[in-house]
């Protein structure tokens, strides 16, 4: 197999950290789609492309499992739907999927259009950085849906939580270091542990239409439910999840928006042509939906998944011993030019249904993962980025100078560098 170690000790970390999708870009065109590199501690099989994504995720023989993710982010993501294996993964992905139906959906979304026309509606006209109040607000919008109330005085706590237990899992020293991002990950995750575990009780006696409740009370044919520890573990890893990738779908739509009026005007008026914000209006949105798309391909929310193989393999030829962590590339597969026609250009038109260029590999777009663990929110996740643009584009306009370019800090899951600041405007 093609590849090397990188420097000695650290690898290829701090590239992979500071290039990321450049680095993977860099890899594939040099090695092909499997390679072998040092980072973070191990050997690491890089799988990019089409090709050797299908193998991974349709992992017919159940050879590639999710401990890979344990490595990473276990000890603050534990027993999170992600982190879950085969069987086991399948009765708790059941349990869950109650909580995501089409009628909860529809009362979830309520909550989104209250929190998010509240929310954009206090914004302040003119210079400021979007990303940092949009995770405000995404995180508001979790708070309502997910648990039907707000999240108080412990909001600022719990932002700064999840952050922590995100940017932990590439950390360089991965033990406990007073001042360490390993250690800041562990006391992170003390602080969400403790907050749900305080909100369990109250939520089994609940019969509320969030998704925390919908946990509680979920029971399968034989009448099994989630444990305690269970719900607390799903609640971290969902409330991370729904709120950091719809905010960085929404601040990288906002961006591509700005960047390209004739596209924020045309969407626009699409927007106020549809009226009400139910589940059909919201699926109606058609042309938002193309920008949405394009934004999630430019700007992966997960630009990499982990996996760990539990026996020998092969990928497209290349042997792989037991015990081996796999890295696959959503973000580079959406970026190769195999696939997608001038890949850095913005162009949702690629995604109507005269060109359809997702269509070129079934995993050529893959923002929601794939396989059977691809993302049992996604349906929902699309309503509400839509619900935040809409309410967005139907108050305001916005721009950012014609010769400004945003830097994505790989360091955890991409976000602006600088925070992305745009020049806000009324209509």
């Amino acid at each position: 197999m093609p590849g090397d170690s990188g420097l000695p000790l650290i690898g290829h970390s701090l590239e992979a950290l500071r290039l990321g999708l450049d680095f993977g870009l860099k890899r594939y065109e040099t090695y092909g789609p499997v390679s072998w590199m040092r980072a973070f501690g191990v050997n690491i099989v890089a799988a990019a492309g089409g090709d050797a994504t299908q193998v991974v995720l349709t992992n017919k023989d159940k050879t590639f499992s999710q401990q890979g993710w344990t490595y990473f982010i276990g000890p603050f993501f534990r027993r999170g739907l992600m982190l879950l294996d085969f069987d086991e993964h399948m009765f708790h992905r059941r349990l869950m999927q109650q909580a995501f139906t089409r009628p909860r959906i529809t009362g979830y979304l309520e909550h989104v259009a209250s929190v998010a026309a509240d929310g954009v509606s206090r914004w302040e006209t003119g210079t400021f950085p979007v990303y940092p109040a949009m995770k405000q607000l995404t995180l508001d919008i979790a708070g309502r849906v997910f648990m039907a109330s707000a999240l108080g005085s412990e909001k600022d706590a719990l932002n700064k939580a999840f952050v922590a237990t995100v940017r932990a899992g590439t950390s360089m020293v991965r033990f406990s270091v007073p001042g360490g991002r390993w250690n800041a990950g562990l006391q992170g995750r003390k602080v969400l542990e403790d907050f749900f575990s305080r909100n369990v009780p109250a939520k089994r006696a609940s019969d509320s239409n969030d998704l925390f409740s919908g946990l509680c009370h979920a029971r399968d044919d034989n009448g099994e439910a989630f444990s305690d520890e269970d719900v607390v573990s799903h609640m971290i890893f969902l409330m991370m999840a729904a709120h950091d990738t719809s905010t960085i779908t929404t601040t990288a739509a906002m961006y591509y928006l700005g960047k390209h009026p004739e596209w924020q005007d045309r969407v626009r008026a699409e927007c106020f042509a549809a009226g009400s914000l139910d589940v059909e209006a919201l699926e109606g949105l058609r042309e938002l939906e193309l920008v949405i798309k394009e934004s999630l391909r430019l700007v992966a929310p997960v630009p990499s998944l982990a996996r760990k193989t539990v026996r020998e393999t092969e990928i497209l030829g290349h042997y792989v011993p037991a015990n081996t962590m796999i890295a696959l590339g959503p973000w580079v597969n959406q970026m190769l030019p195999e696939y997608w026609s001038e890949p850095d250009r913005f162009d949702p038109e690629r995604f109507g249904e005269d060109r359809r260029e997702d269509k070129a590999h079934r995993y050529a777009w893959m923002p929601f993962g794939g396989g059977a663990h691809k993302c049992i929110g996604m349906h929902f996740g699309m309503l509400e980025v839509k619900t935040l643009l809409h309410q967005m584009l139907t108050r305001y306009r916005w721009s950012v100078p014609s010769d400004y370019r945003v830097r994505w800090d790989s360091t955890a899951l991409p976000a602006p560098a600088d925070g992305l600041p745009i020049t806000l405007e009324r209509l």
